[in-house]
């Protein structure tokens, strides 16, 4: 079989080509060669975190690999079957974990049998999704595909120490459907999840307070959970802290987030949050400007059209989409409109034969 070559200095040029494309080649079983991985990067080539991408579906698949090692900007994968089982992936630093499992989801419903992946490494680190916005956005709308996959948190890692775990449970789909979230429908709810750890419980309170004043007039009940330890006796690496707010509607669920660092005040912390979540209810849009490239290798592979309407058009959700057009043969199309876009991907309608 002809080996698909894919330039990783493309676009956004960063690790979401390589976990796109390994992603995509595993379902479908085509080799494919990455290179000039994460060329426009200050620290270009593969790290810890996309390393335990490419190991972590080689072993699902059984794959051949050349270059898998730290700082390689080339690399060959020629995937297997992917099997389900139980499996157990440590990036061994703070590394992203819900980067790894967005590499992994395009697999997860084309398995043979249920599966269980332990991840460990940063479930709350800079430049990735959050655990909670997995939980209460992602997973919430990739359902709607007919992916049955949920996730478990057993404890926190944050940057620099990491030692984060989560567990992830999936079992086969066979096929994906499209779906239609164009219209989000009224808004019921705002939720969200305030988190410390190793730090006093105050700090969750205050980036809690603070979201809730920002958010007091959006004319729906806002709840916001609090997550905190007692510093004595907390398992967590730590220290760290954040929050994730989501705004639930009829049709969909639209997540913002924001991170503690040394030096910003937890209120600063928690008006970061709202005030990103009052954009991205303000524009009108189904899905957030995060999930309107998460769920496009999702939509490739589904049956009919998927459509969807987001609020921003991002680098990253052009660069996904013509990698995703690359490998699978998908076809799509993008139309702006008043304060958002509306992207229409025609889906492969992949079955496992």
């Amino acid at each position: 079989m002809k080996v698909i070559i894919i330039d990783g200095s493309f676009g956004e040029g960063g690790g979401q080509i390589l976990r796109t494309a390994i992603g995509l080649a595993t379902v479908l079983g085509k080799p494919v060669k990455v290179v000039n991985i994460r060329a426009k990067r200050r620290n270009p080539g593969l790290q810890p975190q996309h390393l335990m991408a490419v190991r972590a579906l080689a072993k699902l698949s059984n794959a051949r690999v050349e270059g898998d090692r730290i700082g390689s900007m080339e690399l060959i994968f020629e995937p297997g079957r992917p099997r389900g089982g139980s499996y157990v992936f440590d990036v061994g630093t703070a590394g992203s974990v819900t980067l790894v499992l967005q590499a992994l989801t395009p697999a997860l419903p084309f398995l043979d049998r249920d599966i269980m992946i332990e991840l460990r490494g940063g479930t709350d680190v800079p430049w990735s999704p959050p655990v909670d916005y997995i939980r209460f956005v992602f997973i919430p709308i990739v359902k709607k595909f007919g992916l049955n996959v949920e996730l478990e948190l057993i404890r926190r890692g944050h940057y620099p120490r990491g030692g984060g775990i989560i567990r992830i449970h999936a079992s086969p789909s066979i096929r994906l459907r499209a779906v239609e979230i164009v219209e989000r429908g009224g808004l019921r709810r705002i939720g969200g999840r305030s988190h410390c750890v190793k730090l006093p419980k105050h700090v969750a309170e205050r980036q809690a307070n603070a979201a809730k004043e920002i958010l007091k007039d959006i004319g729906v009940p806002v709840h916001i959970d609090l997550e905190f330890y007692d510093p004595r006796s907390d398992p967590h690496w730590g220290p760290g802290s954040g929050i994730v707010l989501y705004a639930e509607f009829s049709n969909s669920v639209i997540g913002a987030d924001a991170l503690g660092e040394k030096g910003k005040p937890a209120e600063a912390v928690g008006r970061e949050a709202a005030q990103k979540l009052l954009q991205e209810i303000e524009s009108g849009a189904a899905v957030d400007s995060h999930m309107g490239d998460m769920i496009v290798t999702l939509a490739c592979l589904a049956e009919n059209v998927t459509r969807y309407t987001t609020s921003k058009l991002t680098l990253h959700t052009e660069t996904v989409l013509r990698i995703a057009k690359e490998l699978t043969g998908c076809d799509y199309r993008i139309t702006p409109m008043q304060s958002m876009y509306l992207i229409e991907i025609k889906g492969i309608g992949f079955r496992v034969t």
